[in-house]
């Protein structure tokens, strides 16, 4: 018996994106306000995240990394294109739930 991990035959390899971490535009489409969207790099970043300080819009002197991601909104062909170059079969993405439900308390999804 070998000690060697092996996969089994058929093994799909894949990738997986977040909406939050790659989508990006976040103003498009009717898409609504996450709290993700508003969470910003820097010092104030632990105490929004935990709540502890609140923050429902852009403030100018921070940097919002959710806000352009890698605008896989706009490149979302050439991005799926690359995952194919790198030989994955299977692709696991996720969409912004505030593209679905704007603002969040609605009880049906938007059209």
């Amino acid at each position: 018996m070998s000690d060697r991990l092996q996969f089994p035959d058929g093994f799909l390899w894949g990738g997986a994106t977040a909406a939050n971490q790659c989508e990006g535009a976040y103003n498009e489409d009717g898409r609504g306000l996450a709290n993700v969207d508003v969470v910003p790099i820097g010092p104030d970043r632990h105490t929004i995240i935990t709540g502890q300080k609140k923050m429902f819009d852009f403030e100018e002197s921070y940097f919002y990394p959710a806000k352009d991601g890698i605008d896989m909104y706009h490149r979302y062909k050439e991005d799926i294109a690359l995952f194919g170059e790198m030989g994955f079969k299977t692709y696991r993405l996720s969409i912004a739930w505030s593209r679905i439900f704007p603002k969040g308390d609605e009880l049906e999804q938007t059209k």
